[in-house]
Parts: structure tokens; sequence; C-alpha cells
């Protein structure tokens, strides 16, 4: 009778442990097969990232010591203490120590009930690493306080390695001059890995900005740029966005080299938010304006010429000035040059240059160019072209040369006219006698 209600009830006990084992249920966390034993306790996963708890930061392949922050919450209703932690990364991340070690991070100090706590362990990553989401796991090991014993509990997470960002500002003609206005074109580059979005600039050239530094290292304030504020957008790993300044420099910054300070806001690849500090730099040649003018066409000993000025209404003198001569249309005018070394801004500056002719000389009307090539005080070769229609006569014969023949017949023939009234008068004078 006794071994007949003992059996039910010893089958009935043992069906808890036939059904657990069959449905192969987890007990300890429900976050399936992990490297780590799994013993969850009073700690709660928050984050995980590469940085430190105040800045996440941007990583990519072939970075060293790189630190990676595990942010957990003590949600437990009692004080913890002694908190260790031991990473699993995927293949490609290793720890700082070398090839094989264990990722270690111990925590400085306890965590109060209700509050959050961190590790930060160091990682290094392969140079074959891919920007993309990776999974991990970590294992946390703490004690209560006025409890013996250790608690451990794990967390599976996913981090991303983003890739860095690295901007560059630059502007495609590094030169600005004086007295006039500029167009210029700024290059934003991101010459890294990672991406950034929402790219604002503003161009920081107020009396309030710069009062705000102890010392100002740009000269900006002494300009007038048009725009203040250019919203690029996103731009690309390897990339560049570009925008358009309009500046004008006054006489005084002539020979000065103009530092623009810039304040560049952008979120990385994390979606923070950063703000950085660029300055585009300048260097400001002088103006040099030219005006081809009185241009003419003269005979000098035998050789007929071309004849004109060029005046410098700028603030700097041409070096190395050459004029040439072209023909254009039906011309047979062959190109001619002369050298007229500095055009000073101070006096116009003449030039002749013999005309002649390929085959027959025509005269009349031809339409010619008359291009001016100077350097400025960078060196920079630069060119002033001006189209003129000019007049060749024909050349007087040689017949003509010395003195005006009028000049000599009209004494002549008033020394005629005198001695023929005096012949006259005395005539005159002997027939009344």
């Amino acid at each position: 009778m006794n071994l007949k209600f003992l059996l039910p009830l010893f089958v009935i006990g043992l069906l808890p442990f036939v059904f657990d084992n069959s449905h192969a249920q987890i007990t300890s966390g429900g976050f399936g097969d992990s490297p780590f034993e799994r013993d969850f306790g009073d700690v709660k996963f928050l984050d995980a990232y590469f940085g430190t708890l105040d800045e996440k930061i941007e990583v990519e392949a072939g970075d060293s010591n790189v630190p990676f922050t595990v942010v957990f919450a003590n949600v437990g209703t009692q004080d913890i203490t002694g908190i260790k932690g031991q990473l699993s990364l995927p293949f490609g991340f290793s720890a700082s120590d070398g090839p094989g070690s264990i990722i270690r991070a111990d925590s400085d100090s306890n965590s109060l009930a209700g509050d959050n706590f961190h590790l930060t362990f160091f990682v290094n990553l392969d140079s074959n690493v891919q920007n993309q989401q990776y999974p991990g796991t970590v294992k946390v090991d703490y004690s209560r306080l006025r409890e013996s014993g250790v608690r451990t509990a794990f967390a599976d997470f996913d981090y991303k390695v983003t890739g860095d960002s690295v901007i560059n500002v630059r502007a495609l003609e590094p030169f600005l001059t004086s007295l006039t206005t500029n167009e210029v074109v700024i290059e934003i580059a991101n010459d890294g890995t990672a991406p950034i979005s929402g790219v604002d600039i503003v161009n920081q050239n107020t009396q309030t900005e710069l009062a705000s530094t102890t010392s100002s290292t740009t000269n900006v304030e002494n300009v007038v740029i048009l725009e203040s504020n250019w919203d690029v957008g996103q731009i690309d790993p390897q990339s560049a966005r570009y925008l358009t300044a309009t500046i004008y420099v006054p006489q005084s910054l002539k020979g000065d080299t103009l530092r623009i300070p810039l304040s560049i806001s952008y979120f990385n690849a994390h979606g923070d938010q950063h703000v950085i500090s660029k300055i585009v730099d300048f260097y400001i040649k002088g103006l040099i304006d030219l005006t081809v003018f009185n241009l003419d066409v003269i005979e000098l000993s035998e050789t007929q010429m071309i004849v004109g000025e060029i005046i410098n209404e700028g603030n700097e003198d041409g070096l190395f000035g050459f004029v040439t001569v072209e023909p254009r249309g039906n011309s047979n005018i062959k190109p001619n040059t002369q050298f007229i070394d500095e055009i000073e801004i101070d006096a116009p500056v003449p030039f002749n240059v013999p005309i002649e002719f390929d085959g027959e000389p025509k005269y009349g009307e031809h339409d010619i160019t008359i291009t001016v090539r100077y350097k400025d005080n960078v060196r920079e070769e630069i060119f002033l072209n001006h189209d003129e229609t000019i007049f060749i006569p024909e050349p007087s014969n040689g017949e003509d040369e010395g003195p005006d023949s009028t000049i000599l017949i009209i004494p002549i023939i008033v020394a005629i006219g005198i001695g023929i009234f005096i012949m006259r008068r005395r005539k005159k004078s002997s027939i009344e006698a």
C-alpha cells in the first residue's frame, strides 16, 4: 500500500526535470549562446561605444590603444563595489596589451544604488576591420556591500566602427587683390573615412567675436565680407563641398596675409554635434590697372611706327613689361614686340613699335591688337589685350627731307617783291627829276 502511494509521488516530482531539459530553456537571462556563463544580478546594460564617458570618438582600421566604454546602471537596492569587467569582441579586435590577452577593466569607485557606472577598456583594431556594426559581449563581476561573495552579470550589445572624419579647409585661389571686389571659392574637404552631416559654417569676422579672444591672430576686421553663414549639408568621406565669398580688401593691407577664421559645426558618425575652428589664408596683392591710350602712327627716320602710352591706375607697379602688336582680320602687319620694363603707377609709359609688312605694304586702315604682357609682385604673368583700328599713310618721298621748301621760297618771293618795289621807286624818282 505504501509502495503504491510513493511511486506516483516520485513520478510527479520527476516531471519538472524532464520537461525543463526537453525544451532547452535559458533560465539565466535569455541571451542565447555566449562565451561567458549567464547569471544576472542587479546590473543593467545601457550603452557601449568607442570613447570615454564624456565623449564618443571616431575610430578606423589600424587604430591602437583606443578607449572602449561600456555604461551600466545599478538597478538594485544596494550599493555595489569591487566592479571588474571582461570584454569579448569579434576577430579583428584585441586587447591593447597584445594579441591573445584578455580585455579587462576595473572601476575605480563604488556604485550607489540607482546610479550609473562605467568600465573603460582599451582595444586595438586590426588593419582589415571594416566600418560597420559588430556584436560584443561584456561580463561584469561585482559585490554587494554588507554581503559576501561575488555576483556576475552579462550583456550582449552592438557597437560601431565609424571611421574617422578629417576636415580640411583651403582657398582654391589663395590670392586677393586690394582695391577691388574678389569672388573667392573655399573648399571644405572631408579627407577621412567617416561621413559628416549638417555642416554649417560661420564667418567669424565681427568685432564682438574677435573681442572675445585674448589675442587676435587675424586682420579680418579690416576687410568687408558680404557673406557670413553657409549651410553646406553632408560631406561624404574623401569628398568636398565648396562655398563662395565676396571679399573687398582696402589698400592698406597690400602685401599682407589675410586670415579668415571659420567656425564649422557638424554631426559626426555617432550623431554627436561638434564645433571646430579653421582659418583660411590669403595673400593680398596690389592692384595693377592698365589702360592703353594715345595710339597713333608716325614716321620717324624713314620708318613708320605705332606709338602709344600705357597708364597704370592701380597701386602696384607692373614688372617685366612687353608690348606686342599683332594683326587682326585682313591686316598684313607682321607681329612685333617691344620691351618696356616696369609700368609704374606715377606716370604714363610710352611705347613705339616699328611697322613691318608680311608681303607688299598695304596702306590705309588696319585692325590690330595691342597686347601688354607683364608680371605682378608674385611673378604671375598677366595679359592685357586692346583692339584698335589704325590708319597707315603712304610714306613721303626722300626729296622732302631737310628744311621745308616752302619756308625757303617765301623769303625769296618777299625779297624779289621788295627789290621790284625799290627799282620802281628809283625809276619814278628819275623820271620826275
